[in-house]
């Protein structure tokens, strides 16, 4: 069974980032995968500050969820990364989150994400396409760089308000497909 872990890091629940992801996580339920939603926005993630005990085979030094969270992204086979466009980048929730998977740079850590699929949800406020390139660089130079493959993109320009999403009925179908496609997938 295909095991999808939506990360949401918007800090708004039921907002437009939140009702995508879910979403895919339907549509993915419906052909039997497992899913599981994450709100970093409910997590204690600490910074990393680059001691790299990790790089050590040892537990990540920070005293927070995320040492709770790395069984949680092994397990899964697909990961989905979810946030608005933020000043041309991440969340601060998701930049944090992603930062600390600097854990899967060390030899003995690298197995556990190498090789697994990614799909980013990224809907943002401006109309221009340009907007997101950053943020999509970000993902793509990241986690090409953890030998993860992006198996999937939902872009969304133009929606501001909470949970606005929900008038694209063609997006969220789009949404709702993808996800069913990656419950066939890997």
């Amino acid at each position: 069974m295909i095991k999808i872990l939506g990360v949401v890091g918007s800090p708004r629940k039921n907002g437009n980032t939140h009702v995508l992801v879910s979403g895919i996580l339907d549509g993915a339920k419906t052909v039997g995968a497992f899913t599981d939603i994450l709100f970093l926005g409910d997590k204690n993630i600490k910074e990393c500050n680059g001691c790299h005990v990790c790089w050590q085979g040892k537990q990540c030094s920070k005293n927070d969820d995320m040492n709770g969270l790395y069984p949680k992204i092994i397990d899964s086979d697909i990961i989905i990364f979810g946030t608005p466009v933020y000043w041309y980048g991440p969340t601060a929730l998701m930049k944090g989150f992603i930062d600390r998977f600097v854990y899967f740079n060390s030899p003995e850590n690298r197995k556990e994400i190498s090789g697994k699929s990614a799909v980013l949800v990224i809907p943002y406020e401006e109309d221009n396409p340009e907007t997101a390139v950053p943020l999509v660089t970000f993902f793509e130079k990241s986690l090409s760089y953890l030998e993860m493959n992006i198996h999937g993109k939902i872009i969304v320009p133009g929606v501001t308000e909470k949970g606005e999403i929900k008038e694209k009925p063609i997006i969220l179908q789009e949404a709702f497909e993808l996800g069913k496609k990656l419950g066939y997938s890997v």
